[in-house]
């Protein structure tokens, strides 16, 4: 008998065909037990990882009709392997008719394409005993059956001995036959797997191909969910429907792009019913027929959808899940019915909306005990809120919150809402809390849905508060007053619209700040609470959120309000002033801040106002605080250099109507993101922006109030300070935006401004803080007189100028006012008649004369008229005389330091001003005594103890006691000056533009006469007398030069020295050349220069014989000499006495000598002292022989 092994997805019960049932009956039971026992492991293609599956099976007869057709690609019906069953032991039975049944029946196996099956030879001992003399060897018949039909494929044929019985041999053989029969099952589950696959990927790969419909292909991969849920493979089975979901979404949000699919167009057609999810089933076959046959909604596919999903989630243990795929479930349907533009009646996705969310929270119910939901309440809270909002926007639709209750049209749309239910479904017919029941209860009547809607609402809020979710907590207060409010209870909505008006305040949230404080402005009025009310109202009348309507009407309730009562003693409202309007700026005039008493102080205020109309100010007035710690001016002077403040300040604007200072948070920090075509960068698929510190923008504050803050529900009271001095400004108009009101000071003392009113009528508005701090001050100055030095330091000795500044203060100087001065001996004062002087104010600059009147005691100075707060300044020159004993002058502060005091009479003061000046001593002299033998010598050292350069002239020691017999000479030598300078320039060869080493250059030299011959000079014989020589008009001066290199860097080529005759006259020049050769490479020192005077014979040479060749040759012949070798001038002397001329026994006569005589250190100036010359190294080739051994 023949029967094939097929997978049923389903849990359904098969019977096993009709015909010969006796041993696989037998056998069913135990197979059917022992197969799903032990694992196998399942390895898949695509590098998927490997699992551990349990194989379950259902047996079913074998019939040609259960064969898959061709085109046929279910896997719910589709038989996997093939068994055949036979227990022949008996060679003619085979023979006759086992082998033909299983010729035919491998003949339809490949006759529809099926390769699967295996062959169970089934060996019991009860069949060896009946026919024992026909039977063959078992192994005979297994050979003949794997001959006949298992050639190339032995492991299809299997043997299954003694199954029935518990021995050993049969454990074994089940053990085998389930392994095979296991590996077998797979193999062929996973084949026809892979090609169903591949299938299903053609067919998705078809789908922008026309005729192609999502539905046929929903159904062929659903059932691959379906196989691989019945593998307990939930993930997989997932994963199919997240990608029939992802697949759908995409076609929705193309079509709303425009382009359109044809199958679409089933799912636009106008939903009928919204009977909400249907989680209570594992499959919803309703639905899934709908399916099918192509018929079913939008709201019908996405219900049979997340039903499957939902199911499989709980099955791998993941709830929470659910109700987060269930909140974005609700979202998408309600934009996919827009886009695909669905019609469906008033309320009806609202229905939908509140029965899905109900149900998926009884369904989690189900699943979950108690404390996993408390401790899961972030979960689920969503889907409360959600069900809250739908339920309300039903009760408004249908009439249930107003305090008439329902029209006749409301009614008539709750029939049709309830009617688009249907009946009620079997799974929660018996549950009193089904979703069901309770919209159809909240619907019937006014107080079911009030019951109903508040036990949502606060169950909401609770769930928000208890995990930390404030902003949405409050979000569900403010509807929660809203539908108060339209069931007239202000009272009760008051509460919720303050928490979350102080929430969005806070938090800088401006659109529903604005929103929340109409609703507000609404409630206090239906309240009676006019404080707050005027206060709201003059907030909504400066928010820019509103139209230019909504806040005239708003700022005439203020004015209505202010002009009602007509009594000036009737107590006014104080409002804050931070919701009329703004202090942006306050300007002083000066700019200082500072006045001196007699003078007016303004101060000019810029307001902006935030009233969108010209509003009428009775007056305003500004409260200033006298500081008691600065307030007393007598005897103290308040300059304008004591103001620290500047002529203009700024305020900040961050108080306005809409928002707080303390709300403005951090700023957005926006990136742009976009998303670009893998295979070509340059196509823009979508662009987007992003918020990087959502972290920090998002975040909750802190809601507390601050009493600083003019925009919380329930302001604090402003008050203007009692007994406070008020500057005060009448009738003004506040235009809308910037104002400017000036006031006007004059009273004594440092004032700090407090506070501003502005009073309309009855209302008061308050700016009970001006920050930052802003004072002012009107002073008045006593006359101060200082005298001070013009330089750093006044030196005695010395006539000193100083200044001498006079501020007046609040003193008028009169004509005839005069400063008496009482001298001292020790500082006389060196003045003439008049002087000049300077008045000057902080604006201007005059000039006038003071006359000055000296005696032996007493100078009087005549001061010019002068207005007061004025400065007077002009100058005196006064000398401090060096005492000629310091230790004996009692103003000497050390014998370096001089201090000078007079005292001076003011006219406005009857006690006399002293006045000390400080002198320093410029010179510091010390001396020392000396002896050489019988001579002594006194060393007098000066030091110049200040900056100023001084010229000594004329210096002197005298004795102090005249005593004749004591002769004091001068050993101070007379100044030198520099009488010559000289010049040198070191020159490369002809043609070459540096010096070589080993090659010749050029030496040249410039001497120049800077001054003519003094007395002196002459004196000294350098200069020739006029009249030697008719000829000769000019005199002038031989000099000696040397050119000598002590560096041993140079080699000097000729003559090394000459002779130079300078004329007299200044600025003489004369130059001489020398050769040089340098012996090195590198920056090479100049060669020194050295010039000596030539002094000729001192004899007259008229009395002298013609020596002069002798002389000059004796001169040359010393000048070809080293200078070292020449020695002083001395041995040159001595060399020209011992010189004799004539013959024969004639007596000698000594012949004078010319003398070098070096001239004094200054009077030759050597500008090239210390020059360096490049010289490169030779050009010339030069071996180098080295040996090494």
């Amino acid at each position: 008998m023949g029967y094939s092994l097929t997978y049923q997805p389903l849990t359904t019960q098969e019977k096993v065909g009709a015909g010969d049932q006796a041993l696989f009956t037998s056998l069913y039971t135990p197979l059917a037990q022992q197969l799903p026992r032990e694992p196998m492991e399942w390895r898949r293609s695509y590098g998927r990882a490997p699992k551990m599956i349990h194989l379950e099976a259902n047996f079913v007869q074998f019939k040609e009709e259960l064969l898959p057709k061709e085109g046929n690609k279910a896997l719910l019906t589709f038989p996997f392997l093939h068994i055949y069953w036979t227990d022949c032991c008996d060679t003619e039975v085979y023979k006759a008719s086992v082998r033909d049944n299983m010729m035919r029946w491998q003949g339809n196996l490949r006759l529809h394409g099926s390769a699967d099956w295996v062959i169970v030879v089934v060996e019991t001992s009860d069949a060896k005993k009946k026919n024992k003399t026909n039977i063959l060897p078992r192994s005979s018949l297994v050979d003949k059956i794997r001959n006949d039909f298992c050639n190339k494929q032995n492991d299809r044929c299997v043997v299954l001995s003694d199954p029935l019985k518990n021995s050993s041999r049969s454990q074994e053989s089940w053990s085998a036959f389930l392994l095979k029969l296991r590996t077998l099952l797979l193999m062929s589950f996973t084949q026809n797997l892979g090609r169903f696959e591949e299938d299903m990927r053609t067919l998705r790969e078809k789908r922008n191909q026309p005729g192609w419909s999502f539905c046929d292909y929903f159904m062929v991969q659903e059932e691959l969910a379906f196989v691989f849920e019945m593998l307990q493979q939930f993930e997989d089975a997932l994963l199919q429907y997240d990608e029939l979901d992802a697949l759908f979404t995409q076609y929705v949000l193309n079509f709303g792009a425009g382009d359109r699919a044809n199958w679409l167009g089933s799912f636009c057609s106008p939903v009928k019913s919204w009977t909400g999810l249907l989680l209570r089933r594992p499959i919803d076959m309703e639905k899934r027929d709908g399916i099918q046959r192509g018929q079913a909604s939008l709201l019908e596919l996405r219900s049979y959808l997340f039903c499957r999903q939902c199911t499989l989630l709980i099955f791998l243990q993941r709830p929470w899940e659910v109700t987060q795929r269930a909140l974005e479930l609700l979202h998408n349907c309600v934009q996919e019915l827009c886009l695909l533009e669905v019609s469906m009646l008033e309320g009806a996705l609202d229905c939908w909306v509140f029965l899905s969310c109900l149900e998926v929270l009884h369904r989690i119910e189900g699943c979950c005990d108690q404390a996993q939901l408390e401790a899961n309440v972030s979960h689920t809270v969503g889907l409360w809120a959600y069900a809250t909002d739908k339920l309300k926007s039903l009760g408004y639709m249908c009439g249930l919150v107003s305090e008439k209750g329902p029209l006749s049209l409301e009614l008539n749309r709750t029939v049709d809402l309830l009617a688009g239910l249907g009946d009620e479904k079997a799974e929660t017919v018996h549950s009193l809390q089904s979703p069901y029941k309770k919209l159809k209860e909240a619907l019937s009547s006014v107080e079911a849905f009030e019951r109903h809607y508040l036990e949502l609402s606060h169950a909401a809020v609770e769930m928000y508060t208890a995990i930390g979710r404030m902003r949405s907590a409050r979000l569900v207060g403010k509807s929660l007053a809203e539908f108060y409010m339209r069931k007239g209870d202000p009272e009760q909505a008051e509460s919720f619209l303050q928490n979350a008006l102080r929430s969005y305040v806070s938090e800088g949230w401006s659109l529903p700040v604005t929103h929340t404080r109409k609703q507000m402005a609404e409630c206090q009025k239906l309240l009676e609470k006019t404080e707050n009310y005027l206060q709201t109202s003059a907030l909504l009348a400066g928010d820019a959120n509103l139209t230019n309507e909504e806040r005239i009407h708003f700022c005439q309730e203020i004015l209505t309000f202010a002009n009602q009562s007509t009594d000036s003693k009737a107590q006014k409202v104080a409002l804050s002033m931070s919701s009329f309007a703004q202090l942006k700026q306050l300007q002083f005039r000066p700019a200082t801040a500072t006045v001196h008493s007699g003078t007016a102080l303004q101060v000019e205020l810029c307001l902006r106002s935030l009233m969108p109309v010209a509003v009428p100010l009775e007056q305003l007035a500004a409260s200033v605080h006298l500081n008691l710690e600065q307030g007393e001016t007598n005897g103290k002077t308040r300059g304008p250099q004591r103001r620290p403040y500047p002529g203009t300040v700024l305020f900040p604007l961050g108080n306005s109507s809409a928002m707080p200072p303390s709300a403005a948070g951090p700023s957005l920090e926006l990136e742009e993101i976009q998303d670009r075509s893998p295979s070509d960068p340059r196509t823009l698929n979508s662009t987007g922006m992003v918020c990087k510190n959502t972290h920090l923008v998002m975040r909750r504050h802190d809601s507390s109030p601050s009493p600083d803050t003019p925009n919380l529900v329930s302001p604090v009271p402003v008050v203007m300070d009692d007994g406070a001095k008020m500057l005060m400004s009448g009738d003004v108009t506040l235009l809308p935006g910037n104002n400017s009101i000036v006031f006007s000071s004059q009273e004594l003392g440092t004032y700090t401004l407090r506070q501003l009113c502005a009073t309309v009528g009855q209302v008061q508005f308050v700016l009970p803080h001006i920050s930052p701090l802003v004072q002012y001050e009107v002073y008045s100055q006593e006359p101060q007189l200082t005298v001070e030095p013009l330089t750093d330091q006044l030196l005695a000795g010395l006539p000193q100028r100083a200044k001498v500044r006079l501020q007046t203060g609040h003193y008028t100087v009169k004509k005839g006012d005069a400063l008496q001065l009482t001298n001292i001996g020790s500082m006389p004062i060196l003045t003439s008649s008049s002087c000049p002087a300077t008045i000057l104010n902080s604006t201007r600059v005059d000039e006038s004369v003071l006359f000055i009147q000296s005696s032996d005691k007493v100078t009087s100075i005549s001061l010019p008229p002068t207005p007061p707060y004025h400065t007077l300044e002009f100058q005196l020159e006064v000398l401090c005389v060096i005492p000629s004993d310091p230790m004996s002058n009692i103003l000497s502060l050390s014998l370096s330091v001089l201090c000078a005091q007079m005292s001076v009479d003011c006219p406005w003061s009857i006690y006399s001003t002293p006045i000390s000046l400080t002198f320093y001593i410029p010179f510091k002299a010390k001396h020392s005594l000396l002896s050489a033998g019988n001579r002594k010598y006194i060393q007098v050292c000066l030091q110049n103890m200040s900056d100023v350069n001084f010229h000594l002239m004329d210096q002197r020691l005298t004795e102090k006691h005249h005593e004749s017999s004591l002769e004091l000479q001068s050993l101070n030598t007379k100044a030198q000056q520099t009488l010559y300078s000289v010049r040198a320039e070191i020159m490369p060869a002809a043609g070459q533009q540096n010096c070589h080493s080993g090659s010749l250059c050029g030496l040249e030299m410039s001497i120049t006469r800077l001054t003519e011959p003094d007395d002196d000079e002459e004196d000294d014989g350098g200069t020739e007398e006029k009249g030697q020589t008719e000829t000769e008009e000019v005199c002038s001066t031989k000099l000696m030069y040397e050119v000598v290199d002590y560096s041993s860097s140079w080699v000097v080529y000729g003559r090394s020295s000459g002779l130079v005759s300078m004329p007299a006259d200044a600025n003489a020049n004369h130059r001489v050349q020398v050769e040089l050769m340098p012996l090195f490479a590198g920056h090479l020192p100049f060669p020194d220069i050295k010039v000596f005077k030539y002094l000729p014979p001192s004899a007259n040479s008229a009395s002298q014989p013609d020596t002069d060749d002798c002389v000059e040759n004796v001169i040359l012949s010393l000048m070809d000499r080293p200078l070292d070798d020449q020695g002083d001038t001395a041995s040159f002397c001595s060399q020209g006495s011992v010189h004799s001329v004539g013959r024969g026994e004639q007596q000698s006569r000594v012949l004078p000598m010319p003398r070098l005589e070096p001239f004094s250190p200054g009077q030759v100036f050597n500008h090239s002292q210390g020059c360096q010359v490049l010289v490169l190294p030779s050009t010339d080739d030069h071996v180098l022989e080295i040996n090494a051994t």
